[in-house]
């Protein structure tokens, strides 16, 4: 297949996770130009809200009201009795004009070939894709998109969108699995939750001690230090620090990981990418790096952040996290505002609790918008003073700069 130059050093599509309505509404409102989002089935990530057919429809009108794109995963390894539920869904998701389906099952994607034709397909990253023939026979499929294996360096991926025409995405962005692309047994195993339909139950993050056959009564711990082993657990994925060698790539779509994650770690991550990708594009020759756009990622949750394989395997430090490391967590996250009113005055839906005189950072959709100030004047619904208020709850507060609707509020943990 010839070189398709058009699709090369072209500004990326950056691809958003919504876990649910809310999710996917932050993640467009903070700068996403797609995002991709779970039916409540299919799919793997099932710990998430997910969302109901209904939910789909709507959240496509409303997505594409904004001029943007949504893709539904459909990306469990399936089994006969998924397949036979997935016809009567996939019948009912046809009637929506989604973008695509994100699919790594081939079973899954001849049912939707023929169920719902005019639906495009993107491969899932659990495909495993690794090489140009494969990308190539995907193709010629009818495949529109492959996810790339996470464990390509982006010389592989050179190498890959050099030589096809068709689109290429890669996650630059959130969580990783010691297991190939995600391809693991383990959960099944030990909890009999399968990752590949969606239930991980993180096997890999746990604490383990060692048994010997003649002591089957004594434990030994298996220890990096003493606060336990960390040898499963991979680091999180970061490439805030390397925008020009991913464009240089040729990737076509730039994927955040996160529809397990909160709403305001969809806003937050999403906003920096989305920073970074417009500066690098305004002025390529004269793009410099922001530190702060490191440093306002390292205020969401997060493991110790590296590059996975994008520079190739850089051993076992480089891929897992140190001794000692869990999640980090500078900020908690405060809540989101709901409705702008008159004289300064906004309406919070309050996610975690909080409390009067307490200081805040109010974070906007771009990182010129944030500004702190102290909250001393909480009100409730009926704009009576109250002293805290709890998670679930809406207040009422007076606020120092204007602000917009999904701006969020944030506090130093």
């Amino acid at each position: 297949m010839k070189k398709n130059n058009s699709l090369l050093n072209k500004k990326p599509e950056l691809v958003a996770p919504g876990g649910d309505i809310e999710k996917i509404k932050a993640a467009i409102e903070y700068g996403a130009d797609a995002v991709y989002a779970g039916g409540e089935g299919f799919n793997l990530r099932m710990g998430a809200s997910n969302l109901t057919l209904q939910d789909i429809k709507d959240a496509t009108a409303w997505v594409h009201q904004r001029g943007k794109k949504i893709y539904i995963t459909l990306n469990i390894y399936a089994r006969n009795y998924h397949i036979r539920g997935l016809r009567p869904y996939l019948e009912k998701l046809a009637e929506i004009p989604v973008d695509a389906v994100i699919v790594s099952d081939p079973g899954v994607f001849l049912v939707v070939k023929e169920i719902a034709p005019h639906i495009p397909i993107h491969l899932s990253t659990q495909a495993n894709t690794t090489n140009t023939k494969s990308v190539e026979f995907w193709l010629k499929q009818g495949v529109k998109r492959t996810v790339l294996a996470r464990e390509l360096t982006l010389g592989e991926i050179k190498e890959i969108t050099d030589g096809l025409t068709g689109e290429t995405e890669a996650f630059v962005h959130g969580a990783m699995c010691m297991s190939y692309s995600g391809r693991c047994l383990l959960s099944g195993f030990m909890s009999n939750r399968h990752a590949n339909l969606g239930d991980c139950s993180h096997s890999c993050r746990w604490h383990y001690t060692l048994k010997e056959e003649n002591r089957p009564d004594e434990s030994y711990p298996i220890v990096e230090d003493e606060t336990g082993t960390f040898i499963l657990s991979s680091k999180d994925l970061c490439m805030i620090e390397h925008i020009p060698e991913l464009v240089n790539s040729g990737i076509t779509a730039w994927k955040i990981e996160g529809r397990m994650k909160s709403l305001y770690y969809v806003a937050a991550v999403t906003r920096v990418y989305r920073e970074a990708i417009d500066r690098y594009f305004a002025d390529p020759d004269g793009y410099v790096f922001d530190p702060r756009w490191l440093s306002e990622l390292e205020k969401v949750s997060h493991r110790e952040y590296g590059t996975g394989f994008f520079f190739g395997n850089q051993g076992y430090r480089g891929q897992t996290t140190h001794p000692g490391s869990s999640y980090i967590k500078e900020y908690d996250y405060v809540g989101v505002v709901n409705n702008v009113l008159p004289d300064n005055q906004v309406e919070v839906l309050i996610k975690n609790k909080i409390s009067c005189n307490t200081p805040v950072e109010i974070m906007g959709r771009r990182l010129s918008e944030d500004f702190g100030q102290t909250l001393c004047d909480l009100r409730n619904e009926h704009n009576e003073p109250v002293e805290s208020a709890d998670a679930g709850q809406k207040v009422l507060i007076k606020i120092l700069r204007p602000v917009q609707k999904y701006f969020m509020l944030r506090k130093c943990g």
